[in-house]
């Protein structure tokens, strides 16, 4: 439920259409050159993470002369948020929607761009094609690169050259983070292993625990994980005796002296050239990637449990991937079922469009997609 508001959006519209009472239905008046955006959260606002980081770059855009930013957190990835999204345009009038959760995007934004032409979609994740609505779209970070780095640091850490991962989805973007998590510490130490468990949901508390605690049991003394709220993680990570290093936004204050560093987002820089775009009367881009180098993707600073040695490795790595064109995934490499991913001497950029496709864990990584 939305804060200081008594119903969330959803069930308002949903009841009122029941009792028939449409006039309760009327869009709001707006002042005069008013644009208004939506933001739709599938957690809620101050989880430490995934959720936390666009409530935050959704605040910048209050300040903005001529922006109204209204809000909706704790939507289901279900027909929930289509309601969400038509209360928006309805009630609202906003005119540019950014549904954040992975789910929203099939089919749900892409049923809202077409029953809404002249509102403007954009999803966090989703793989757009020229074959959906012109009016959708979708922006992504290559957060990947954090999570390399992330791994440099555990691998300095690591007293049982056993790191462990806590993942929601075996989706291509989390995918992606596992890979980069063990090669980063692979860079370090060829004969580190990674541990990861998958918990099926973007958010279980208890089954985040319980992986944390399994993880640990099975030798990993550095944690790191892929769910919308790494809290429950870091804080029984810690609890254990564990290093950890944070996702999505900064967790130092709850992992105190055992954080190293984290692979945190910053959507401001990308809602800020959406915003700009409307503003100026054209689209925003319907394809939109970015990284370290574009201010996408941040590290959280380095906590106390970082060596000399691990930080200055971390900067060198980093440096290189401000240049642009850094590759994680290069050959020769195997998946962990022993197949081929890249020959020697090929390799994948951070922007390979195959990367958004990945359905596979590299050699190194003990776990199932």
């Amino acid at each position: 439920m939305v804060a200081n508001t008594p119903i969330s959006r959803r069930a308002f519209v949903g009841g009122a259409a029941a009792l028939g009472v449409t006039g309760l239905l009327l869009p709001r008046a707006r002042a005069a050159g008013k644009t208004t955006i939506g933001f739709i959260y599938v957690g809620p606002k101050d989880d430490y993470g995934y959720n936390q980081a666009h409530a935050k770059a959704a605040g910048a855009l209050k300040a903005i002369p001529g922006i109204e930013v209204v809000e909706e957190e704790n939507v289901r990835e279900t027909i929930d948020v289509q309601k969400t999204m038509e209360s928006m345009i309805n009630l609202d009038g906003a005119s540019l929607i950014f549904p954040t959760s992975f789910g929203y995007y099939d089919p749900h934004v892409l049923i809202e761009a077409k029953k809404y032409p002249k509102v403007q979609f954009r999803h966090c994740g989703g793989l757009w094609t020229d074959a959906n609505p012109k009016n959708a779209g979708s922006y992504f970070g290559y957060i990947m690169q954090g999570q390399y780095l992330n791994g440099i640091a555990a691998a300095h850490a690591s007293k049982s050259k056993k790191i462990g991962f806590v993942a929601a989805k075996p989706i291509p973007q989390v995918l992606n983070n596992i890979n980069g998590f063990l090669l980063g510490a692979r860079s370090v130490d060829p004969s580190i292993t990674c541990q990861v468990i998958f918990t099926g949901e973007w958010s279980l508390a208890v089954k985040e625990a319980e992986a944390t605690n399994a993880l640990i049991d099975g030798g990993a003394d550095v944690i790191t994980c892929h769910v919308d709220s790494p809290k429950v993680t870091v804080e029984t990570a810690v609890r254990r005796g564990a290093f950890v290093c944070g996702y999505h936004a900064d967790q130092s204050a709850l992992a105190k002296d055992k954080y190293l560093t984290g692979a945190e987002w910053n959507w401001t820089p990308i809602y800020k050239s959406f915003v700009a775009d409307i503003q100026a009367g054209k689209a925003p881009p319907n394809f939109l990637r970015g990284g370290l180098a574009d201010g996408f993707v941040a590290m959280s600073p380095y906590g106390p449990g970082m060596s000399d040695a691990s930080r200055k490795q971390v900067d060198a790595v980093k440096a290189e991937m401000m240049k642009g064109g850094f590759s994680i995934i290069k050959g020769p490499l195997k998946d962990n079922k022993g197949k081929e991913i890249a020959a020697a001497g090929a390799a994948l950029a951070e922007n390979a469009l195959a990367l958004e496709g990945t359905n596979y864990l590299v050699e190194g990584v003990k776990g199932s997609a």
